[in-house]
């Protein structure tokens, strides 16, 4: 396989550390949202198994549109397209092992413009996800839901555990998204509880790399255009907020491992080593290349600081992997420097 460079490194990285994810072998595997960043990862590995490992999978993308699959994953004959959106109710011929559920807009610009499309993704699109892997008498099933569902600290709790609870607002829009997230966790237990369904959840933490998309309005993803078109960086806030970053194959190294492993349900999935500010993951972005950027400065836009509807209304509270990390003697390999710029590298190869 030869996507990109950094992709096939990626991917080498997740497999070594997942044991050669022997477990997949032959097996059929449905990837909804898999022209996304975390869906798209999970086909470039399971392609790498085939190309380099002979592992004999079946690959089938649930997608809206069929233009947005890289054309060397299209080319591949053991890939199987399905073309629709996952809120209807899935048309699939095919036999299917492992269900992963990817699909659900996450772009902070998409969740503002359209709420209902976001919610609809998050439950209709997990019911219809459950239904197929219940039909199918699936092996297992893997939702990615999301730090969002916390939302913010009731007890001025720092890390949330997975036994926590935060507060929602459910009466503003912009929350379609985490109270979508819920609904679906919900759907996962009932499934489990009800039919004996083998569901599992993955609660990620700020998730980047080379597949995002730099247009969707995130936080991370503006800085990242502003490098790459050498523009100036533009808080939106005072840049307090705390986040935890997580390079993209870190994070699909602990999915594999909670989909095939995992002794339990709900996992958190986060690396408290690599946790920033919005303002310092601005300074570690711009020093990434100094050289190249002597004429960035920062500018806060006071016009936007009490303006939440886009971005995530949180500024506190991050997830704990103490869980994942106990279970699993996992870290993240690459630091918050480390990952931005094989991210950085990764779009400069591609564009320029």
């Amino acid at each position: 396989m030869m996507i990109n460079s950094i992709i096939d490194e990626d991917t080498l990285q997740i497999i070594n550390e997942n044991n050669g994810l022997h477990e997949l072998y032959d097996k059929t595997i449905m990837v909804t949202g898999a022209s996304g960043m975390i869906g798209s990862y999970i086909v470039y590995t399971l392609i790498k198994l085939n190309e380099e490992y002979n592992a004999n999978i079946k690959i089938v993308p649930l997608i809206r549109d069929l233009c947005k699959l890289h054309e060397e994953v299209i080319s591949k004959e053991y890939v199987y397209p399905i073309i629709q959106d996952v809120s209807d109710e899935i048309k699939c011929c095919y036999h299917v092992d492992y269900v992963i559920h990817c699909a659900g807009p996450s772009s902070p610009k998409i969740i503002k413009e359209n709420p209902v499309e976001t919610n609809f993704a998050n439950t209709l699109g997990t019911a219809n996800t459950l239904l197929f892997a219940k039909k199918n008498n699936c092996e297992g099933y893997l939702f990615i839901s999301s730090r969002e569902i916390y939302g913010d600290p009731i007890n001025n709790e720092k890390y949330f555990t997975e036994e926590d609870l935060g507060y929602v607002n459910h009466l503003i829009p912009r929350n379609s998204y985490a109270e979508g997230k819920k609904a679906g966790e919900n759907m996962c237990i009932d499934f489990k509880r009800e039919y004996g369904l083998n569901t599992k959840i993955v609660r990620l933490t700020h998730t980047y790399g080379p597949s995002m998309s730099i247009d969707d309005g995130k936080v991370q993803a503006d800085f990242l255009k502003n490098i790459i078109n050498k523009e100036d960086i533009i808080l939106k806030s005072d840049g307090s907020s705390i986040r935890i970053y997580l390079y993209i194959s870190d994070a699909i190294s602990a999915i594999f491992k909670i989909l095939l492993k995992s002794k339990d349900m709900v996992y958190n999935v986060s690396d408290e080593r690599n946790e920033v500010s919005i303002r310092e993951l601005a300074e570690t972005i711009i020093n990434i290349y100094p050289a190249e950027l002597l004429n960035l400065k920062f500018q806060i836009d006071d016009r936007q600081l009490n303006d939440d509807m886009e971005y995530a209304p949180f500024k506190s509270g991050v997830l704990s992997s103490k869980k994942l990390k106990n279970e699993f003697d996992w870290n993240a390999k690459y630091s918050v420097k480390e990952g931005f710029k094989r991210t950085i590298d990764f779009f400069k190869e591609e564009m320029f």
